[in-house]
């Protein structure tokens, strides 16, 4: 499957208006399988939910037997419960009405066991107060700061104290550590594992302090797509990868050594020629991830020469060079080099399969709100 020259191609594609998101469900399904393959328990799996933002893939999952989920935002959280996934992690601490729309997630669909996370005891606090009014008792994992330096608390005799702190309040039970080192990126895998080791060692070791406190072992969920491969080989540690499933790119390029497949892409067409050297194609702003510099936001895969040259909120100028044989109308295959804001540019993705749009996925996890 990874060799098809072709495998991209829409032999329909003239029915497919553009911009467009589309997926290619083999390859989503041959992802899941490489995901399972490369760890040793498949329960030690908690896969993000904010690459593809889909019933229809979250599902698939499930079928697959991933049993266990992180995800960002309420409306993932509710999108699990429809689900009916069975164990749901909210990495993203809730505070304020976000937190009064989680309980309310949690009370709607009870046969998801949800967690979620915190990093102060202030927090605590609220959560705890919160959820006094119900007669629920909520899991959290303490959230620490392992070098992205974004959320979390240092891993230290701090984080032992909020551990503790939170054991003796009420409604809330704190049942492990989460460890995200998104910042561990370098493309060589034997750096990056020494990097992954060494932000992971104060982990380890405040798990030894929390046991030796007299409390449970705590569950660790720990890393993303480029750490994934180093976490999953230590045998006690949940996993979070979550572009694996459409790959993209970025990770291509960061990950040599990973061997998922690209399985979603964005088509563009030409819509106009604004003179002899450059295209313009209707791939704006708000149709592709634009966080990264012009040189790396898409890759044309029947197209790798073009260079981008300037963007907008509707248009991608590209420079084709002079002479170049392209027309007004001309389909290109985009792969994104960040596939997960990307899809939450899209309403929907269409399917592919055997080269033929066929289908439509909803992407309906990229709405701030579902139903609560």
């Amino acid at each position: 499957m990874a060799d098809e020259i072709n495998w991209y191609k829409i032999n329909n594609v003239s029915r497919l208006d553009s911009p467009a998101l589309v997926v290619y469900p083999e390859r989503v399904k041959e992802n899941i399988r490489l995901l399972k393959g490369m760890i040793k328990d498949p329960k030690l799996l908690r896969p993000h939910i904010k690459t593809n933002k889909s019933r229809d893939v979250a599902e698939m999952m499930i079928k697959k037997g991933v049993l266990k989920f992180k995800c960002a935002t309420i409306a993932e959280a509710e999108m699990l419960g429809m689900c009916k996934a069975a164990d749901v992690l909210l990495a993203y601490q809730p505070l304020g009405p976000k937190l009064a729309r989680f309980i309310q997630v949690i009370q709607e669909y009870p046969s998801t066991t949800y967690s979620t996370l915190v990093d102060n005891t202030r927090a605590a606090d609220e959560m705890s107060d919160a959820l006094s009014k119900t007669k629920l008792r909520l899991n959290v994992f303490v959230d620490l700061n392992v070098g992205m330096n974004r959320t979390g608390i240092t891993p230290d005799d701090k984080a032992l104290q909020l551990y503790i702190h939170c054991s003796r309040l009420k409604r809330i039970k704190p049942i492990g550590l989460h460890a995200y080192d998104g910042h561990v990126r370098n493309p060589n895998i034997n750096i990056r594992k020494t990097d992954c080791d060494q932000a992971f060692t104060l982990v380890e070791s405040l798990r030894e302090k929390i046991i030796a406190s007299g409390l449970n072992e705590p569950v660790i969920v720990a890393g993303g797509s480029p750490t994934f491969p180093i976490h999953a080989t230590r045998g006690t540690v949940e996993c979070s990868p979550g572009t694996f499933i459409y790959w993209d790119k970025g990770y291509t390029e960061i990950c040599p050594e990973q061997p998922f497949l690209p399985a979603a892409l964005v088509i563009t067409r030409v819509i106009s020629l604004p003179d002899e050297s450059k295209l313009c194609l209707d791939l704006g702003h708000k149709s592709i991830s634009a966080e990264n510099e012009l040189s790396r936001r898409v890759y044309f895969l029947n197209a790798p020469q073009l260079k981008t040259v300037s963007q907008s909120e509707e248009h991608l100028v590209v420079e084709a060079g002079v002479g170049h044989s392209f027309n007004v109308g001309d389909v290109l295959y985009g792969m994104p080099n960040h596939i997960c804001p990307t899809v939450a540019l899209y309403e929907r993705a269409y399917t592919v399969v055997k080269n033929k749009v066929k289908g439509e996925w909803k992407t309906i996890a990229r709405d701030r709100k579902i139903n609560l």
